[in-house]
């Protein structure tokens, strides 16, 4: 196949000499950038993996000074659909005053950036963003004593305009024309002074987002958008349950199909390439009529996983403990005990995961979805037993994600695919049945809650047992974490893993309890389990804001007030006395046919802050219900892009609604039966609530993640909102009206 060529061979020798030689070509990271001066037009193979600076101690492992004029930004956090290319240009370009229109950025490539592991528990703004400007501030005060010795005079008599560089005689100099062909030396030491809060021009400002432009128009944007010359297309079919083997096959009608080039199997493992992608679709249901399979039932079923996991036997990991707590429960003046349950749940991406892949001369480039560049690169090593330096994964979104999907397996099966056919760039898309049926779920979470509190409702003792699956099987370097590895002739181990902490993100309660106790039991459960957006902490939120509430109705007490008497943080106090203000709470208009609830929690004890509030309305007649309207108030500290933080929180808020109300993946002894969007509803356009949001801007405190702070206010706050409405307290998820006691309302 031929290899792309840069048309500008002067600016290659120029950046050949700099050792940037993939900044300004027309290659496939920079086709996805925001700004101006980024071209849009899908380019072709980049060819031999780069080694380019990914020293993270290294100045221009995070920025570079190209030779058009512009500003790169290199960062290894993959863009979700969180806004994280924005924010990271916009904090570079406020560290060296040029304006973002001069800035572009590439996400999540070995060959051009530096290993930054998973994009992923909200980390990207506090992990990327903080090295990103430590970096420009390094870069600015190496520039400016260039600058400052030409000119004979002190680096802080200098100023900066759109980077050019101003002396107080007049003297002007751009960064590119002071650098002439040199590159941006030295290390971040981390002592570079920052730009105070107060000098920022760009931080704090709402600067649009191309991504969404691009999808608003239909632009290419998507790994599903890339098409490269001589490529061809494939579908897999997988088994149908998750133990099941083929048993036999007679692939001759298939193979004699119109388009059809190779059908490929390999242990369990089929798939079909052709020439067009309806002909491979074509062909994958021809294969799904002639494969036999022998299976193994699914167990436990549904209506048995509760009891369970709840009664199973194992060791169990004590994460907190407080010595003589079950007696002071029992002894307080009011104690409660009670039970929650949630499902397992579907990222159930918009679009079918996507990769593509190509092999040549025994180098792989494959282009992913993933939310790990260099974890995914780690685990094809081992795939195929091959030098990590052979394989370049670049980064390009997807249409959904938020954790585990598909995305990492289809990238693994396009290689595994392309390896069959060299020298020809094979489109893997997986169908919404594969989608559905065999992406990796957010586990399935059983809580027993207890508690006890003095006659003026001040809680004494709090103890939380819980369950739980892994919440992690990311690849990470072992082939058998890619589900179609386990299928071939010569199967890789799988090694579940991932358990305990994500298990009880946000289990122990903030608030000011004397005595405070939480056990794990990890359980192996029937379905397939991995990263799903926030972990555990969406249904230890949901658990934990809910029993509260059950606390607070039993003392007769104020939802917000309580939660302001029982929390020390400051910080806490004000999103909850903004939402006060912002819902107008005293004055809300309670009726008979609506219901308002609170809840609150500060994502991983650690990060953002988030108040919630859920008004709901009841159809006694019809026996259901409906979500009004959300509130939300957060505090992430700096404020980055305003519009962006409400984006990440109006997403989170709606698809926490979703999950909540409608979602859970149905199943039965011979697989997965939620295969679609009729069995596997979610929330659709007309359902969805009013949503409003305030921030809390902090400029003097570090930024934080926001990206799943959300979730678990938002389901504890509707339940709340339900039981406020009805008497019915639903502590099963999803909250389906059916589980209302309308009898006795």
């Amino acid at each position: 196949m031929k290899k792309h060529q840069p048309s500008d061979t002067g600016r290659r020798s120029f950046l050949k000499t700099t050792g940037h030689l993939m900044i300004g070509f027309n290659l496939l990271p920079l086709a996805f950038c925001q700004t101006k001066g980024a071209t849009n037009e899908i380019p072709a193979y980049p060819g031999i993996p780069l080694r380019p600076h990914v020293d993270g101690k290294l100045v221009d492992s995070w920025i570079r000074l190209d030779a058009e004029g512009f500003l790169t930004v290199l960062s290894g956090k993959q863009e979700l659909g969180q806004g994280i290319k924005i924010a990271l240009i916009q904090i570079a370009a406020e560290e060296l005053d040029i304006s973002p229109d001069r800035c572009r950025i590439i996400n999540s490539d070995t060959g051009q950036t530096a290993n930054e592991g998973f994009t992923a528990g909200s980390n990207s703004v506090e992990g990327s963003g903080k090295a990103i400007r430590n970096a420009a501030a390094e870069a600015r005060r190496y520039l400016l004593a260039m600058a400052a010795e030409k000119w004979s005079t002190s680096p802080d008599s200098l100023s900066v305009t759109n980077g050019t560089i101003k002396s107080p005689k007049g003297d002007e100099i751009s960064y590119w024309k002071l650098l002439e062909g040199k590159h941006l030396e030295g290390t971040v030491t981390g002592t570079a002074p920052t730009k105070a809060p107060r000098d920022y021009r760009y931080v704090g400002q709402s600067l649009q987002r191309d991504d969404i432009r691009k999808m608003a128009l239909g632009e290419p944007h998507f790994v599903h958008d890339l098409r490269m010359p001589g490529m061809l297309h494939a579908r897999v079919l997988h088994p149908p349950s998750y133990h099941a083997k083929l048993e036999s096959l007679a692939p001759t009608a298939v193979e004699s199909m119109p388009g059809v080039v190779k059908v490929i199997r390999d242990g369990s493992f089929l798939a079909v390439v052709a020439e067009r992608e309806y002909q491979a679709v074509k062909a994958r249901e021809m294969l799904k009529s002639l494969a036999v399979w022998s299976e193994v039932p699914l167990r436990p079923l549904p209506r048995e996983l509760a009891e369970s996991m709840t009664t199973s036997l194992g060791k169990v990991e004590e994460v907190q403990m407080s010595p003589g707590i079950a007696e002071t429960i029992k002894s307080s003046t009011i104690s409660l005990q009670a039970e929650y349950f949630r499902p397992y749940h579907m990222h159930a991406s918009m679009g079918p995961s996507c990769a593509i892949a190509l092999w040549e001369e025994e180098l792989l480039s494959v282009w992913t979805a993933t939310q790990g560049v260099y974890p995914i690169r780690a685990t094809l090593a081992d795939l195929f037993s091959l030098d990590e330096e052979k394989i370049r994964c670049i980064g390009v979104p997807g249409s959904g994600c938020y954790g585990q999907n598909g995305a990492d397996d289809v990238s693994g099966e396009a290689a595994l695919i392309a390896k069959k056919l060299p020298g020809r760039p094979i489109r893997l898309q997986w169908m919404r049945e594969s989608e559905h049926q065999w992406e990796p779920y957010g586990t399935a979470m059983a809580f027993r809650l207890a508690a006890g509190m003095d006659a003026e409702g001040k809680i004494l003792a709090w103890d939380t047992t819980l369950w739980s699956d892994s919440h992690s099987t990311r690849p990470n370097g072992r082939a058998g974490s890619f589900v179609s590895a386990r299928h071939l002739d010569t199967p890789f181990e799988f090694r579940k893993g991932g358990f305990s902490a994500g298990s009880y993100r946000n289990g122990i309660p903030e608030y000011s309890i004397p005595a405070k106790q939480l056990q794990l039991y990890n359980f192996a459960g029937p379905l397939r389990t991995s990263s799903l957006r926030g972990l555990g902490a969406y249904a230890n939120t949901f658990a934990m804001e809910s029993f509260l509430d059950e606390l607070i109705h039993r003392a007769g007490k104020d939802p917000i007030e309580f939660r302001l008497e029982n929390l020390e943080d400051p910080r806490a106090r004000a999103v909850l006395e903004k939402l006060a203000e912002k819902a107008d709470w005293k004055s809300r208009q309670k009726t008979a046919l609506n219901g308002f609830g609170i809840a609150y929690s500060r994502y991983k004890n650690s990060t953002s802050y988030f108040a919630a509030l859920a008004e709901v309305d009841i159809d006694k007649a019809n026996q259901t219900y409906r979500l009004k309207k959300l509130t939300g108030v957060i505090d992430s500290g700096l404020v980055i892009n305003p519009d962006g933080l409400r984006n990440q929180c109006e997403g989170g808020m709606i698809q926490s609604a979703s999950w909540s109300m409608l979602e859970e993946v149905r199943y039965d002894g011979n697989g997965i039966i939620s295969e679609n969007w009729s069995s596997y509803p979610i929330l659709r356009m007309m359902d969805v609530p009013e949503v409003e949001v305030h921030l809390i801007d902090r400029p003097d405190t570090p930024p934080m993640g926001a990206g799943e702070a959300a979730m678990g206010p938002v389901a504890a706050a509707i339940a709340n909102a339900i039981f406020d409405a009805t008497g019915s307290r639903i502590r099963d998820l999803p909250l389906k009206a059916e589980k209302i006691a309308w009898n006795t309302l």
